[in-house]
Protein backbone atom coordinates (compact mmCIF):
# COMPACT_ATOMS: atom_id res chain seq x y z
CA UNK A 1 0.00 0.00 0.00
CA UNK A 2 1.27 3.43 -0.94
CA UNK A 3 0.28 6.19 1.49
CA UNK A 4 0.99 9.85 0.81
CA UNK A 5 0.49 13.22 2.45
CA UNK A 6 0.38 16.60 0.75
CA UNK A 7 -0.43 20.10 1.94
CA UNK A 8 -1.95 21.43 -1.28
CA UNK A 9 -2.38 25.01 -0.01
CA UNK A 10 -5.86 25.42 -1.57
CA UNK A 11 -7.33 22.48 -3.44
CA UNK A 12 -9.04 24.82 -5.90
CA UNK A 13 -5.72 26.40 -6.86
CA UNK A 14 -3.99 23.02 -7.05
CA UNK A 15 -6.74 20.85 -8.54
CA UNK A 16 -5.15 20.30 -11.95
CA UNK A 17 -1.83 19.45 -10.35
CA UNK A 18 -3.47 17.11 -7.85
CA UNK A 19 -5.34 15.19 -10.55
CA UNK A 20 -2.23 14.91 -12.70
CA UNK A 21 -0.21 13.71 -9.72
CA UNK A 22 -2.83 11.12 -8.76
CA UNK A 23 -2.84 9.79 -12.33
CA UNK A 24 0.94 9.66 -12.45
CA UNK A 25 1.74 8.38 -8.95
CA UNK A 26 -1.40 6.29 -8.28
CA UNK A 27 -1.16 6.23 -4.46
CA UNK A 28 -3.64 4.07 -2.59
CA UNK A 29 -4.25 6.70 0.10
CA UNK A 30 -3.57 10.43 0.12
CA UNK A 31 -4.00 12.72 3.11
CA UNK A 32 -4.47 16.35 2.13
CA UNK A 33 -4.17 19.50 4.20
CA UNK A 34 -5.09 23.16 3.75
CA UNK A 35 -8.05 22.46 1.50
CA UNK A 36 -9.43 25.97 2.15
CA UNK A 37 -12.92 24.88 1.07
CA UNK A 38 -16.08 23.73 2.78
CA UNK A 39 -17.31 20.15 2.36
CA UNK A 40 -19.82 21.39 -0.22
CA UNK A 41 -17.12 23.19 -2.22
CA UNK A 42 -14.84 20.15 -2.35
CA UNK A 43 -14.43 18.78 -5.92
CA UNK A 44 -16.15 15.47 -5.23
CA UNK A 45 -16.90 14.57 -8.85
CA UNK A 46 -13.37 15.18 -10.11
CA UNK A 47 -11.85 13.15 -7.29
CA UNK A 48 -14.33 10.34 -7.83
CA UNK A 49 -13.59 10.33 -11.56
CA UNK A 50 -9.91 9.96 -10.69
CA UNK A 51 -10.78 6.75 -8.85
CA UNK A 52 -10.86 7.90 -5.25
CA UNK A 53 -13.32 8.05 -2.39
CA UNK A 54 -13.02 11.14 -0.20
CA UNK A 55 -13.54 11.77 3.51
CA UNK A 56 -13.49 15.51 4.18
CA UNK A 57 -13.36 17.89 7.10
CA UNK A 58 -13.53 21.25 5.36
CA UNK A 59 -13.58 24.87 6.43
CA UNK A 60 -14.26 28.03 4.46
CA UNK A 61 -11.10 29.94 3.46
CA UNK A 62 -8.80 28.28 6.02
CA UNK A 63 -7.51 24.88 7.10
CA UNK A 64 -9.39 21.75 6.01
CA UNK A 65 -8.17 18.16 5.77
CA UNK A 66 -9.16 15.18 3.64
CA UNK A 67 -8.36 11.51 3.10
CA UNK A 68 -8.58 10.16 -0.45
CA UNK A 69 -8.49 6.39 -0.89
CA UNK A 70 -9.12 3.88 -3.63
CA UNK A 71 -11.06 1.72 -1.18
CA UNK A 72 -13.94 3.43 0.60
CA UNK A 73 -12.76 4.50 4.08
CA UNK A 74 -14.56 3.07 7.11
CA UNK A 75 -15.25 4.47 10.56
CA UNK A 76 -14.53 8.06 9.56
CA UNK A 77 -14.06 10.35 12.55
CA UNK A 78 -14.00 14.14 12.29
CA UNK A 79 -11.84 15.94 14.82
CA UNK A 80 -10.65 14.60 18.15
CA UNK A 81 -13.43 13.61 20.57
CA UNK A 82 -13.44 15.81 23.64
CA UNK A 83 -11.56 18.61 21.90
CA UNK A 84 -13.99 21.28 20.73
CA UNK A 85 -11.75 22.75 18.04
CA UNK A 86 -13.29 25.35 15.73
CA UNK A 87 -10.54 24.74 13.16
CA UNK A 88 -10.68 21.82 10.71
CA UNK A 89 -7.34 20.16 11.41
CA UNK A 90 -7.85 16.45 12.11
CA UNK A 91 -9.63 13.62 10.33
CA UNK A 92 -9.17 9.86 10.65
CA UNK A 93 -10.51 6.74 8.98
CA UNK A 94 -9.84 3.03 8.71
CA UNK A 95 -8.49 1.80 5.38
CA UNK A 96 -7.64 -1.89 4.89
CA UNK A 97 -7.18 -2.34 8.62
CA UNK A 98 -4.94 0.69 9.07
CA UNK A 99 -6.08 3.77 11.00
CA UNK A 100 -5.05 6.74 8.87
CA UNK A 101 -5.19 10.32 10.14
CA UNK A 102 -4.78 13.51 8.13
CA UNK A 103 -3.20 16.09 10.43
CA UNK A 104 -2.69 19.84 10.05
CA UNK A 105 -0.89 21.20 13.11
CA UNK A 106 -1.31 24.96 13.70
CA UNK A 107 1.51 27.14 12.45
CA UNK A 108 1.70 29.23 15.62
CA UNK A 109 2.55 32.50 13.86
CA UNK A 110 4.89 34.02 16.50
CA UNK A 111 6.60 32.36 19.45
CA UNK A 112 4.97 33.56 22.67
CA UNK A 113 1.68 34.51 21.02
CA UNK A 114 -1.78 33.08 21.72
CA UNK A 115 -1.54 31.23 18.41
CA UNK A 116 1.72 29.62 19.47
CA UNK A 117 0.13 28.55 22.77
CA UNK A 118 -2.72 27.03 20.72
CA UNK A 119 -0.17 25.12 18.65
CA UNK A 120 1.43 23.59 21.74
CA UNK A 121 -1.97 22.83 23.27
CA UNK A 122 -3.11 21.24 20.01
CA UNK A 123 -0.11 18.91 20.06
CA UNK A 124 -0.81 18.00 23.69
CA UNK A 125 -4.39 17.22 22.73
CA UNK A 126 -3.20 15.03 19.86
CA UNK A 127 -0.93 13.07 22.17
CA UNK A 128 -3.79 12.69 24.65
CA UNK A 129 -6.03 11.47 21.84
CA UNK A 130 -3.53 8.75 20.95
CA UNK A 131 -3.13 7.73 24.58
CA UNK A 132 -6.88 7.43 25.13
CA UNK A 133 -7.89 5.75 21.88
CA UNK A 134 -5.00 3.61 20.67
CA UNK A 135 -2.07 1.46 21.68
CA UNK A 136 1.43 1.76 20.24
CA UNK A 137 1.02 -1.71 18.73
CA UNK A 138 -2.00 -0.72 16.65
CA UNK A 139 -1.58 -0.18 12.88
CA UNK A 140 -1.81 3.63 12.84
CA UNK A 141 -0.26 6.37 10.75
CA UNK A 142 -0.47 10.15 11.21
CA UNK A 143 0.05 11.91 7.88
CA UNK A 144 0.33 15.62 7.50
CA UNK A 145 1.83 19.05 7.88
CA UNK A 146 3.13 19.28 11.43
CA UNK A 147 4.62 22.77 10.98
CA UNK A 148 7.73 21.69 12.90
CA UNK A 149 11.16 20.63 11.66
CA UNK A 150 12.53 17.94 13.98
CA UNK A 151 16.26 18.70 13.97
CA UNK A 152 19.10 20.31 12.02
CA UNK A 153 18.98 17.66 9.31
CA UNK A 154 15.52 19.00 8.49
CA UNK A 155 16.47 22.67 8.06
CA UNK A 156 18.74 24.21 5.43
CA UNK A 157 19.69 27.10 7.74
CA UNK A 158 19.15 25.98 11.35
CA UNK A 159 20.55 29.12 12.98
CA UNK A 160 18.26 31.38 10.94
CA UNK A 161 15.16 29.37 11.89
CA UNK A 162 16.00 28.61 15.53
CA UNK A 163 13.69 31.28 16.98
CA UNK A 164 10.81 30.66 14.60
CA UNK A 165 7.59 28.76 15.24
CA UNK A 166 8.74 26.07 12.79
CA UNK A 167 11.98 25.25 14.61
CA UNK A 168 11.65 26.57 18.13
CA UNK A 169 12.87 24.29 20.92
CA UNK A 170 9.48 24.04 22.63
CA UNK A 171 7.69 23.05 19.43
CA UNK A 172 10.36 20.49 18.62
CA UNK A 173 10.08 19.05 22.12
CA UNK A 174 6.30 18.76 21.74
CA UNK A 175 6.77 16.82 18.51
CA UNK A 176 9.33 14.51 20.10
CA UNK A 177 6.93 13.84 22.99
CA UNK A 178 4.31 12.85 20.44
CA UNK A 179 6.75 10.47 18.77
CA UNK A 180 7.73 9.04 22.16
CA UNK A 181 4.19 7.69 22.53
CA UNK A 182 5.21 5.06 19.98
CA UNK A 183 5.54 6.60 16.52
CA UNK A 184 8.28 6.30 13.91
CA UNK A 185 9.25 9.01 11.42
CA UNK A 186 9.06 6.80 8.32
CA UNK A 187 11.08 9.04 5.98
CA UNK A 188 13.86 9.32 8.55
CA UNK A 189 13.73 5.55 9.03
CA UNK A 190 14.72 5.10 5.38
CA UNK A 191 16.96 8.18 5.10
CA UNK A 192 18.66 8.55 8.49
CA UNK A 193 21.33 11.05 7.47
CA UNK A 194 20.04 12.88 4.42
CA UNK A 195 19.01 16.52 4.48
CA UNK A 196 15.53 16.37 2.98
CA UNK A 197 12.94 19.14 2.82
CA UNK A 198 9.20 19.16 2.13
CA UNK A 199 8.44 22.91 2.29
CA UNK A 200 10.05 25.93 0.67
CA UNK A 201 8.84 29.49 1.14
CA UNK A 202 7.47 31.14 -1.99
CA UNK A 203 9.67 34.15 -1.24
CA UNK A 204 13.39 34.85 -1.64
CA UNK A 205 13.94 32.14 -4.28
CA UNK A 206 13.84 29.58 -1.48
CA UNK A 207 13.15 26.61 -3.74
CA UNK A 208 15.89 27.27 -6.33
CA UNK A 209 18.28 27.78 -3.41
CA UNK A 210 16.94 24.64 -1.71
CA UNK A 211 16.42 26.75 1.39
CA UNK A 212 13.76 24.47 2.83
CA UNK A 213 12.47 22.68 5.89
CA UNK A 214 11.05 19.20 6.41
CA UNK A 215 7.77 19.79 8.22
CA UNK A 216 5.53 17.16 6.55
CA UNK A 217 5.60 13.64 7.98
CA UNK A 218 4.23 10.14 7.93
CA UNK A 219 4.44 9.01 11.55
CA UNK A 220 3.60 5.33 11.93
CA UNK A 221 3.41 3.01 14.90
CA UNK A 222 6.38 0.67 15.15
CA UNK A 223 4.44 -2.36 13.93
CA UNK A 224 3.37 -0.51 10.80
CA UNK A 225 6.73 1.22 10.26
CA UNK A 226 8.37 -2.21 10.27
CA UNK A 227 6.30 -2.99 7.16
CA UNK A 228 7.47 0.11 5.30
CA UNK A 229 9.65 -0.72 2.31
CA UNK A 230 10.43 2.81 1.14
CA UNK A 231 9.69 6.48 1.70
CA UNK A 232 10.49 9.64 -0.23
CA UNK A 233 9.61 13.28 -0.78
CA UNK A 234 8.40 14.06 -4.30
CA UNK A 235 10.46 17.21 -4.71
CA UNK A 236 9.62 17.50 -8.41
CA UNK A 237 6.04 18.39 -7.53
CA UNK A 238 7.29 21.69 -6.05
CA UNK A 239 8.49 22.66 -9.54
CA UNK A 240 6.55 24.09 -12.45
CA UNK A 241 3.51 26.30 -12.70
CA UNK A 242 1.41 27.19 -9.62
CA UNK A 243 2.89 24.64 -7.20
CA UNK A 244 1.98 24.31 -3.57
CA UNK A 245 4.77 25.44 -1.27
CA UNK A 246 4.79 21.84 0.05
CA UNK A 247 5.83 18.65 -1.75
CA UNK A 248 4.08 15.29 -1.34
CA UNK A 249 5.61 12.75 1.04
CA UNK A 250 5.07 9.11 0.07
CA UNK A 251 5.71 5.77 1.78
CA UNK A 252 5.17 2.16 0.75
CA UNK A 253 3.92 -0.48 3.21
CA UNK A 254 3.59 -4.25 2.90
CA UNK A 255 0.14 -5.40 3.95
Amino acid sequence: MQIATWNVNSIRSRMDRLLAWLARSAPDVVCLQELKVTNEQFPHEAVQAAGYHAAIHGQKTYNGVAILSRIEPRHVEIGMPGFDDAQARFLSAEIEGIRVASVYVPNGQVVGSDKYAYKLEWLRRLKGHLESRYRPGDPLVLCGDFNIARDERDVARPAAWAGSVLFHATARQALEELLAWGLVDVVRQHHPDEQLYSWWDYRMLSFPKNDGLRIDYLLATESLAARSTSAAIDRDERKGEKPSDHAPVVAEFRL
